[in-house]
């Protein structure tokens, strides 16, 4: 290749990665998955329209699944673990058992309703019986949701890959007829548990080395982190396990780990799953002939209309119901089984092989996944209201940045009081920082202010601190604390602990706003209490202050 072709590719990739990401406003604006975008791109510099020619499935299928694990790793590093830790029991069951159903229905209905054979509609069953990971972080996300409800989904499409691809590569395979259903099972199983071990592992190892690690460079971060993620999807691979459990698992520990820069590497993170979405939907886009297109319409309706009405509530309700699940996040997740990247990739595998209906099914599940995104994901926003399943608390918690200062055995912590906050009016002396733990800095308006004693925080100022090492946890606890409750934090009981979820089947009760009493009570204590630290209250004074008015 010459300079000069060189510069008509470069100039073709950067026009068209340009286009894709002004394709997310609009996409947003819809509130449809970018997939969607994303193919559109892939079909119109495809054979139809500028005529570049791409047939390689195996490699498209390659890519994909590389592609499809950086987009899992974002969204097991973006995942709170208080959050998804109620919901891991029902999750799993969903990603194992759910999807068996699900595939099993979704056969029965394409078998009964279309002129296939039996392994044709095995086939269809088992590419579109896991819900996918990209479609279902990037539409979810853009709305207020119960986070359980919204953790169970995620949790979900993260981790029921596995039991899809055994699936779908023993119906293509030679030896499908003589497969034993309990061989099955315990590869399944097998991989699920090793794949977690490995990621888990692997996790584990790679946060010891980056919090020990003063690196040169903020950069490095980001890139160490995403290394260490995906060598776990590698060497869960090579132990013939799941790397796509290995890779959420990691991703998981990683995001909820302490890391040093650790909203860098979330950004990073974001950023390089924003480019994964981008390649792996256009290439798909690629691979697809417009002109069989309309032949597997009203197969892909038939085939989607019983996943999407009978498969996925069934499978549902059959897991979600020993959770005592209530019958609204039952009919919510029902409907929100997207569809997206995941079905069209596996369905590129037996395009590699001599299946005589290869082609036909990936044509049906390439119409499906565009038609069924269309109908499910703009009524998310709408069906959530309607089903009262939105998260009424929205409350925002600080985003706490740390970097290691290892020649003074200190950690530089940056972090930006957000609208809402109850830092908003706290002054210095009233944060009752632990010794050694010092604000160097405020930033307000664009301007520095080197703080004293009675300087007092604002809304969107963005704050600098050096602590200790020993005392960080410490500090990011009564940040949190004095965010969520305000200069009386510690009297009020709020010690910046993960917030406790509700129990599972019940909906999370919105704050009780403090009546008038209470604020006379509150403004009385302060005045009290004075300028004396925690360290100087009496019990007599904590027991006043806990008590309240009418008690």
């Amino acid at each position: 290749m010459s300079v000069a072709e060189l510069n008509v590719v470069v100039l073709a990739v950067t026009a068209l990665l340009l286009i894709a990401v002004a394709a997310v406003r609009l996409s947003t604006r819809a509130g449809l998955p970018t997939l969607l975008l994303y193919l559109g791109l892939g079909v119109v510099v495809g054979e139809a329209g500028f005529g570049l020619e791409f047939d390689d499935a195996q490699l498209t299928q390659v890519v994909g699944l590389v592609l499809l694990a950086i987009i899992i790793a974002e969204g097991g590093l973006t995942t709170r673990w208080e959050v998804i830790r109620p919901v891991l029991a029902p999750s799993l069951l969903l990603a194992t058992l759910g999807v068996a159903l699900s595939v099993a229905v979704t056969a029965a209905v394409t078998y009964a309703l279309l002129d296939v054979d039996l392994r044709t509609a095995l086939l269809l069953g088992a590419v579109v019986g896991s819900t996918d990971a990209a479609a279902v972080f990037s539409v979810l996300r853009r709305f207020p949701l119960q986070r359980r409800l919204r953790a169970t989904l995620e949790a979900e499409s993260g981790s029921n890959d596995p039991l899809a691809i055994i699936l779908v590569t023993l119906i293509v395979s030679d030896g499908w007829e003589q497969a034993d259903p309990l061989v099955a099972a315990a590869q399944v199983l097998y991989q699920l548990v090793v794949g977690a071990v490995v990621g888990l592992a692997v996790a584990r190892v790679g946060e010891r080395v980056l919090r020990r690690s003063a690196l040169p460079s903020v950069g490095l971060y980001p890139i160490a982190t995403v290394a260490i993620v995906m060598f776990a999807f590698a060497a869960a691979g090579v132990v013939a396990a799941s790397s796509f459990m290995a890779v959420y698992v990691a991703g998981l520990w990683l995001g909820n780990a302490r890391l040093p820069h650790r909203n860098a590497t979330l950004g990073f993170a974001e950023g390089l799953a924003w480019l994964s979405q981008m390649g792996l939907f256009v290439l798909l886009g690629l691979l697809v002939s417009p002109e069989r297109l309309p032949a597997a319409l009203l197969p892909a309706l038939i085939v989607g209309g019983g996943l999407l009405l009978l498969a996925r509530p069934f499978s549902v309700l059959v897991c979600a119901a020993p959770f005592l699940v209530p019958w609204r996040e039952q009919a919510f997740m029902s409907w929100a089984g997207l569809r997206g990247a995941v079905p069209i990739v596996l369905a590129t595998i037996p395009l590699s092989t001599p299946m005589p209906a290869a082609q036909q099914v990936f044509d049906i599940v390439f119409v499906l996944v565009v038609v069924f995104t269309l109908v499910q994901a703009p009524a998310l926003p709408t069906l959530a209201r309607r089903l009262r399943v939105g998260d009424e608390e929205g409350a925002a918690e600080v985003a706490i940045e740390s970097a290691p200062l290892a020649s003074i055995d200190a950690d530089l912590l940056q972090f930006a009081v957000p609208r809402g906050s109850r830092l908003h009016g706290v002054a210095m002396w009233e944060l009752r920082l632990p010794p050694g733990a010092v604000v160097s800095v405020i930033v307000r308006d664009g301007q520095p202010i080197v703080p004293d004693a009675r300087t007092t925080l604002r809304t969107y100022d963005q704050l600098l601190l050096i602590v200790p090492s020993r005392a960080r946890r410490q500090v990011e606890r009564r940040l949190l604390a004095v965010h969520r409750a305000g200069r009386l934090a510690s009297w009020l009981g709020e010690r910046g602990d993960a917030r406790p979820r509700p129990p599972e089947g019940r909906a999370p009760r919105p704050p009780r706003r403090r009546d008038r009493a209470d604020r006379r009570f509150l403004t009385a204590a302060r005045r009290h209490v004075g300028r004396r630290s925690d360290d100087e209250r009496t019990p007599e004074v904590q027991r006043d202050v806990r008590v309240g008015p009418g008690r």
